[in-house]
């Protein structure tokens, strides 16, 4: 079940939120609970029983961990534990298949792949429950002493698929202790709605133009529509997971829950890293505080530095999944990572505004085009598509189609990806007079209906409605 669709905007959530609002307050978990593992089981009945798994192993680790780990030594004994059951999980799942390929291509055998389904969201949950055990061994948050808030804190459904990868220490106060309140409700609300608008008008129309350029034969796509195509999957991609975040952390706040932001404007970057200080925040803090800082970071010798970056990126890449592809956008970005910060970054900095975010966004677009095609046979032949090597015209007459299908839509979507919305909020506040900010309330409400009905229309016909992330 994803958020943009018809039995969740009108069904599950509506009847979650009634029973969520009248039970008391010592309820409220067990409601949310109970309804989080009712959301999960919707798509993956069988793999909810791995998810419990996994916490009731970090809970009962947890606790063994504060009972008689009272010495580093001892703790690290569960902390390893916990790290080796929830990376085998993760390992067998997700990466079990890509293993026994990869060996049948470089040993020419024939072992039969297994098969598995990949449980939905497993990457994000593991590495909350990791995270969990992690700060536990470092004393940096308390134990949770009942499983059934810790399963809470595991399986909440607003952030369980893809993210943002919520820590225990970021919410387990408001897990025992949560206010609700109507500003709360109104602006959740709102942001809900602001991500819902983002994923399906936006997201769902690029991500169309992408899957329309991607199928065009090999003597009619030109250079500049493979980068159109490009650039139109980069916006889908942003717009569809900022959109979730969006969803995620309004929803949390309807329920009383202030769930860290996870962009921040990423696409008006000046350096490539400046573009991963803003993109999927939750995660590159995951990595930064876990493997890159516990390897020494950039406070070692040159080779050391190198080699945590190179670490960190590398699996970095192979988190988002088992392809090459993945790997090699990794590898990607720690090699870039590493020549602004030895390099050319002091140069970078000196250059006009205008010019590092060209230099930034190229980066960003390119390393997309590798992220979007598992089949390392198809990502060869677009890329010769990109720079003329097939070639293919520069200019072709097709691309006059999609701009004139969807030129309006991309100028909307490149002004969306700049801070345009708290620009416009700013404004409003600075206005003076009580009348007019009762004025533009109004309007904006009209908007966020005229919006909505919009967006259910799109929903209701259009069977386009993916998730990208879902899959990772």
């Amino acid at each position: 079940m994803v958020f943009s669709s018809i039995p969740f905007l009108f069904f599950f959530f509506p009847i979650f939120l009634i029973f969520y609002y009248i039970m008391p307050k010592r309820w409220k978990n067990y409601i949310l609970l109970l309804f989080s593992l009712v959301f999960y089981a919707w798509g993956e009945p069988v793999y909810i029983l791995l998810m419990i798994f996994a916490s009731a192993v970090d809970y009962g680790n947890g606790l063994l961990m504060t009972k008689f780990g009272d010495t580093k030594k001892k703790r690290k004994i569960f902390l390893l534990f916990s790290v080796f059951i929830n990376l085998s999980m993760l390992g067998f799942f997700k990466y079990a298949d890509f293993f026994i390929e990869t060996i049948n291509q470089i040993g020419n055998l024939s072992i039969k792949p297994l098969g598995l389904g990949l449980p939905i969201g497993i990457s994000f949950f593991t590495f909350q429950t990791m995270s969990y055990s992690i700060d536990l061994y470092k004393k940096e948050v308390e134990v949770e002493k009942n499983y059934f808030t810790y399963l809470t804190y595991v399986s909440m459904f607003p952030q369980l698929i893809a993210g943002p990868i919520v820590r225990f220490s970021t919410v387990r106060e408001e897990l025992h202790h949560r206010e609700i309140t109507r500003d709360g409700f109104s602006d959740g609300l709102l942001r809900f709605m602001q991500g819902l608008f983002k994923k399906v008008l936006i997201a769902n129309n690029m991500g169309a133009l992408w899957e329309n350029i991607r199928g065009l034969s090999y003597e009619t796509i030109s250079v500049t529509t493979a980068w159109l195509g490009a650039i139109s999957f980069t916006l889908q991609l942003y717009f569809d997971f900022s959109a979730y975040s969006d969803m995620a952390i309004g929803m949390g706040k309807m329920l009383g829950f202030h769930y860290l932001e996870n962009f921040n404007y990423p696409l008006i970057a000046k350096s490539v890293t400046d573009f991963w200080r803003r993109w999927h925040i939750s995660l590159s803090t995951w990595f930064r505080d876990y493997i890159y800082i516990p390897l020494g970071g950039n406070r070692v010798g040159i080779g050391k530095h190198l080699r945590n970056i190179a670490v960190v990126w590398f699996l970095t890449g192979l988190w988002h999944g088992a392809a090459w592809n993945f790997i090699l956008w990794g590898v990607y970005y720690g090699i870039l990572l590493t020549l602004e910060k030895y390099v050319w970054g002091k140069k970078l900095a000196k250059l006009p505004a205008f010019f590092q975010h060209i230099y930034a966004i190229w980066i960003v677009v390119f390393g997309f085009t590798i992220f979007v095609f598992d089949d390392m046979g198809k990502l060869g032949e677009y890329l010769t598509f990109l720079f003329g090597i097939a070639k293919n015209p520069i200019f072709g007459t097709e691309i006059l189609y999609y701009l004139m299908n969807y030129g309006v839509l991309l100028i909307v979507a490149v002004l969306l990806s700049a801070p345009i919305y708290p620009w416009l909020q700013k404004k409003i506040e600075q206005i003076q007079t009580k009348r007019k900010k009762d004025v533009i309330k109004a309007i904006c409400a009209v908007c966020y209906i005229a919006l909505f009905l919009l967006t259910t229309a799109y929903l209701v016909g259009d069977t386009y409605n993916p998730f990208l992330y879902f899959r990772f």
